[in-house]
This record gives structure tokens, C-alpha cells and sequence, in this order.
């Protein structure tokens, strides 16, 4: 059975953690955090308490939310039911930590991490708990080196968890993060899991917490290393462009997104994984053989953990 009280001192603990080496990286002379914490009461559709931490116009980062949620509610909403519809009608309770961030530079990729567990009851039925999570890159100009060094350490985050772990999770995030309208990837994927039980609590939360660990390494030495990159109009045009991208998949299909507003969650919190600047254009198509098409040919699933290293980059 799920143990509330290390979940939520790890789900902290990891919070303050990325938050701390966030504004390690922003600098001295950089935006910090902006700690937000909020109670709903028990009498509401959704009751529960967290802190969501906001970063606004930073040196490195023009955006970016690092939040903790614990919530529960009389049901659970239909985009937690939908594959699962015996569930329906259960009384829930739900906590995790979800983070987006939104680097200013073009050249630095967007990124996504969350990591969570959900108790589910029902009168008539025996508990049901799982944990859910990974962590996902979206990049506007790739550097495959970048891509690879994402795709490894979530690699060897999970390798103690079983051989064909990180091969079944990182499909797993392909199938997801993809944009069924548009019939195109996100991003350049990375792991994604659910409904995950099997093993039981000790392993589970083991492998959950692998992951929300694994998020710094796996992301920050990459924006290190492209933060100061010099980057004009036209580059900033075409990630606000691709960034479009990113908040329709998040409104239309992202189920944690829908989990939230279906059971009366916070808003604010909630939308903090929108970016600040965004466009959209009609039936917009990249030159060919520009570096704003390059992308697209690296969207396409593959794994990248094989990919030699010496593949073509985009500006060194």
C-alpha cells in the first residue's frame, strides 16, 4: 500500500532540489523562483494543498514551474477512468511533483518532468494505487549529442529495474507525446510510464524516484552548455512558432492536464507548463534544407542511445 508520509517527503525534497540547481544555473544575478503554496478546502470538489514554484523572465530560463501537488476528491475524473473503467466512481488521492521549463534561448530545449502516485477506493472494491511519471525533451534547433545524452541517463536511470525497462518506457513516451492532429512528435521523446504497481510499493517507488532524480543530470548540463549561444530574430520567431506545438498537445491530449481541470484543480498551477510567448502561423512549412527543417528530421522516433555521436549537429 502506498505509504503517504516518504511519499511526500520525497516529492519535497525532490522539488526543492531541482529548484536549488535551477537557480544555481540562472546565476547570482538571475530570476529566482517565486513560491506560491495554496490550500483548497476539504468542503470543494477537489480538496488538497501544495506549492507551486514560478520562475518568470530569468537569464536562462523565460519561464519555468516546479510544483508539488497532494490532492483528493469523491471521484476520479474520466481521464483517469478511461482505460481503467472498473475505477469509476472511486474516491481518490493523488500527489507528485510536475515541472516544465522554457529556456529564452532558441537553441536550448524546452523540458518536461513529473513524477506522481494515486490511491483510487471504492467500497466495493480493493485499493488501487500506481505511480506514473518521466520526463520528455523538446528541442526547436537539436544538437543530436544533446538528444543522446538526454536519452542515456534516463537510460541508466532505469537499467536497475530491468534490461527491456527503458526500451518499453521510451516507447511508451513516443506513443504519448504525440500529436494525433498534426501527426507529428512533440518533441524527441524520452520515458514516460503509468498505472505502474507491478513489483509493489518498495520497487515502484524505487523506480519512481530513479526518474525524478535522474531529471538534472539528464537536462541541466545541456542548457549549460547552450545557454549562451547567440541567437537572433529569426530563431526566436521559429520556437515561438514550435512552442504552439507544445501548448496544443498539453490542452488537447496531455492527460495530467486533463486530470486536473476534470477534478477541479488549481488553474494557475495547472497552465504554469504554457510558455510566455507563442505563435502560430497558417499552414507555415520550413525552407528546405534550412536549419529550421532540420528538426523535423529529428523527430522521428529512434533510439538514440545507439546513435553514434558523431551524427550531424546543428551550430556547434
Amino acid at each position: 500500500m502506498i505509504d503517504p508520509t516518504r511519499l511526500k517527503a520525497y516529492f519535497t525534497d525532490l522539488q526543492t532540489r531541482i529548484v536549488t540547481a535551477i537557480e544555481t544555473l540562472e546565476g547570482r544575478t538571475g530570476a529566482s523562483f517565486r513560491a506560491d503554496p495554496w490550500e483548497r478546502e476539504a468542503h470543494s470538489l477537489l480538496a488538497g494543498s501544495g506549492c507551486t514554484c514560478i520562475l518568470e523572465g530569468g537569464r536562462v530560463f523565460e519561464r519555468g514551474g516546479v510544483a508539488f501537488s497532494q490532492v483528493s476528491g469523491a471521484a476520479l475524473p474520466a481521464s483517469a477512468t478511461a482505460k481503467r473503467p472498473e475505477l469509476a466512481g472511486c474516491a481518490f488521492a493523488a500527489m507528485g511533483v510536475s515541472l516544465v521549463l522554457h529556456p529564452e534561448n532558441p537553441y536550448c530545449p524546452t523540458a518536461h518532468m513529473n513524477v506522481r502516485a494515486l490511491l483510487a477506493t471504492r467500497a466495493d472494491l480493493d485499493p488501487a494505487w500506481w505511480f506514473g511519471g518521466g520526463m520528455d525533451l523538446t528541442p526547436y534547433y537539436p544538437f543530436a549529442e544533446d538528444i543522446r545524452h538526454f536519452h542515456m541517463t534516463c537510460k541508466q536511470a532505469l537499467q536497475p529495474f530491468g534490461a527491456d525497462t527503458h526500451a518499453r518506457y521510451k516507447q511508451w513516451c513516443d506513443e504519448y507525446f504525440f500529436l494525433k492532429h498534426r501527426n507529428e512528435p512533440r518533441g524527441v521523446g524520452g520515458i514516460f510510464f503509468d498505472d505502474l504497481s507491478e513489483g509493489g510499493f518498495e520497487r515502484c517507488f524505487a523506480l519512481t524516484r530513479a526518474v525524478g532524480d535522474a531529471f538534472t543530470e539528464a537536462y541541466l548540463p545541456i542548457i549549460a552548455k547552450r545557454q549562451n549561444l547567440p541567437y537572433g530574430e529569426r530563431e526566436r520567431d521559429f520556437q515561438a512558432y514550435r512552442r504552439g506545438r507544445y501548448v496544443e498537445f498539453n490542452l488537447v491530449w496531455d492527460r495530467g492536464t486533463l486530470f486536473g481541470l476534470q477534478s477541479g484543480g488549481r488553474t494557475e498551477s495547472i497552465l504554469m507548463s504554457l510558455p510566455p510567448v507563442v505563435k502560430w502561423r497558417y499552414d507555415w512549412h520550413p525552407e528546405a534544407g534550412s536549419a529550421e527543417a532540420a528538426l523535423y528530421d529529428m523527430l522521428a522516433p529512434r533510439d538514440w542511445t545507439e546513435a553514434p555521436a558523431t551524427w550531424p549537429i546543428l551550430r556547434s
